[in-house]
């Protein structure tokens, strides 16, 4: 039996922002940075221990409404190639869904407008600190990633001081040239210790979160994993309540079941990491795409795999395209590595997709599913009781899942494609 589990909100906090960025070095820990310079501008403002932390927490994950990656590429290469308000507008959205976020949702909301579209007081709630995360976000969209950084920090000052007054309130750009002048800021900024040095002195050091918090946070990225395209918009939703019926019905405790929950929200996390055009093709991945799709399960792991406390949860939600015969990916572990939990996961993901529409097939019927995880187990490709179990109970199990999804397919219509559709 698994004890009951916590980790550091720092922690799960500074891993998943770090997957969003994950998806390519044009954008690598642009959030982590974005929060790092946050918070140091807050720090030297003088604002109490809780504003700056609600700051911090909004910078970190400011850009989770860009769904796709080639959203996030784009975003970050110039505001006159693409929609800013979007974004902003789907991630308050997402940072609604948990009690966690929801405090810094409208700093994301808002941290692309500019002090002249203000019609408040700077000292106004949430004004000050949306100005505090577009200065952050202004000058570390501007960094050029190849060149030394404190041969770029006249320029970046300079752009910033021009901006004083128009797009950014003058009190702010003043409290960031209380800083600028120091070189160790901009050394930590680029460093590629920046999360050790967030982690271990940053806001929320020594906040702890139970598994209740951890599974509202699941929660929430399951809908940031999944909302990425509407062929995949409940699939989260469903490997997870197909893990979890799975779960009980072997035997697993009720605390086990909740960790099962959260590995299946978390199971896709690395797909953040490949591009829309390859997960919505309509035909046949070529060799080379079908290797991309392959790192998301890597991802996966290397991402829950830093956060303290979820080791089992890691190995649940990223084996779920290995083989008990080792031929999976991209692992390649076999049946005395693949433990009881993320087999039952496997079992859930093709089981999932497999009732699902894609963008080259429609979902299977009953008869179809049935043959191919029966092939599969007789191959030794699947565990035949996780099989059996969910077949003996497949009435059951999809009634439960399709009424998941359909919760799930509500929030995607009525609150993210609604927005992006008025777009």
């Amino acid at each position: 039996m698994l004890q009951e589990f916590n980790t550091r909100f720092s922690n799960l906090l500074l891993s998943l922002s770090d997957a969003i960025d994950i998806a390519s070095p044009q954008i690598a820990s642009h959030q982590m940075r974005t929060a790092f310079l946050s918070w140091k501008i807050a720090s030297a403002a003088g604002l109490p221990e809780g504003q700056i932390e609600k700051i911090y927490l909004a910078a970190l994950l400011h850009d989770i409404g860009a769904l796709s990656l080639e959203d996030k590429i784009q975003l970050h290469a110039g505001f006159e190639v693409t929609d800013v308000d979007t974004h902003c507008v789907l991630g308050e959205a997402l940072f609604d869904l948990s009690h966690l976020l929801k405090p810094a949702a409208g700093i994301v909301r808002y941290h692309h407008k500019p002090w002249e579209a203000w019609h408040e007081s700077i000292d106004s709630p949430g004004v000050v600190e949306s100005q505090i995360v577009y200065l952050a976000d202004t000058i570390e969209r501007s960094i050029v990633r190849d060149t030394y950084i404190l041969h770029q920090t006249d320029e970046l000052e300079s752009k910033i001081a021009s901006l004083s007054g128009s797009e950014i309130h003058p009190d702010v750009v003043g409290t960031f040239f209380q800083v600028s002048h120091q070189e160790d800021l901009w050394l930590d900024l680029v460093s590629p210790r920046l999360y050790s040095l967030l982690l271990h002195h940053g806001p929320f050091r020594g906040v702890k979160i139970d598994q209740d918090d951890i599974l509202s946070m699941a929660s929430t990225f399951r809908h940031i994993i999944d909302f990425k395209s509407r062929f995949t918009a409940t699939h989260s939703t469903g490997v997870a309540e197909s893990a979890a019926m799975l779960s009980r019905f072997f035997g697993f405790t009720e605390s086990e079941t909740t960790r099962m929950t959260i590995a299946g929200y978390f199971h896709d996390l690395g797909k953040l990491a490949v591009p829309n055009s390859i997960l919505e093709k309509a035909g046949k991945l070529t060799k080379e795409e079908f290797e991309i799709i392959k790192q998301h399960t890597y991802y996966t792991y290397t991402v829950l795999s830093t956060i303290g406390g979820l080791s089992v949860i890691a190995e649940w939600a990223a084996f779920h395209h290995e083989k008990l015969d080792g031929s999976g990916y991209p692992f390649h572990v076999g049946a005395d590595r693949i433990d009881v939990g993320a087999r039952i996961m496997a079992v859930a993901d093709i089981f999932t997709a497999l009732c699902e529409d894609r963008p080259y097939r429609k979902g299977m019927g009953k008869r179809q599913i049935k043959d191919i995880l029966v092939s599969q187990a007789s191959k030794g490709l699947l565990d035949e009781r996780i099989v059996r179990i969910l077949l003996e109970n497949l009435e059951e199990i999809t009634t439960k899942v399709k009424s998941e999804q359909r919760v799930s397919r509500d929030i995607f219509e009525m609150k993210f494609q609604k927005v992006k559709n008025c777009d």
